[in-house]
């Protein structure tokens, strides 16, 4: 029982997400796949605000293990994960930043694998490209998504910034 106590509070603290931006807002989940005595497997969506990018959100969809070794927080998670970005008021830039600068990154297994999500800046369009994919530390992964948010006007409130204005040389 101690070794299970043990694994458990591990997996709680390694499987825990590392993020650069704040936490993200569990929007809902749905259950998959029904385990009669352990949790079902299921379909999260949670959205996250860009850290630096003020009216501009994300909303992912990642699988969720159940069963024993879900309930444990040591399962492995799939790395099918879908991304939707959005402007939801006006865009303001906080900051300049890199391409490719991660805006949340969290851990799909004990160890092995993680989940990003990294920004862009397409210059020629003026649009915001967000990339996520989860990579894994000995094999890699190849599964990704991208969502873009053009910059646009917001109301009455005139011109739109240029991103590129605010991507690091």
């Amino acid at each position: 029982m101690r070794a299970l106590m043990s694994a458990f509070l591990l997996g709680l603290f390694v499987s825990a997400p590392a993020m650069a931006a704040g936490e993200p807002d569990l929007i809902f989940r749905k259950s998959t796949v029904f385990k009669l005595l352990t949790p079902n497997d299921k379909l999260a969506t949670y959205a996250i605000d860009d850290p630096l990018v003020e009216g501009v959100a994300c909303w992912y969809t990642v699988p969720e293990r159940g069963g024993i070794s879900g309930a444990l927080g040591v399962a492995e998670e799939v790395s099918d994960i879908s991304l939707a970005c959005r402007q939801y008021g006006p865009i303001r830039f906080r900051e300049k930043s890199e391409q490719g600068d991660v805006v949340i990154r969290e851990r799909r297994s004990l160890i092995f694998k993680k989940m990003q999500i990294v920004r862009g800046c397409d210059a020629k369009r003026n649009v915001l490209v967000y990339m996520v994919y989860s990579d894994r530390l000995v094999e890699g992964s190849p599964k990704n998504s991208t969502s873009s948010v053009p910059v646009q006007p917001w109301g009455a409130s005139g011109e739109a910034p240029k991103c590129a204005d605010w991507i690091r040389d």
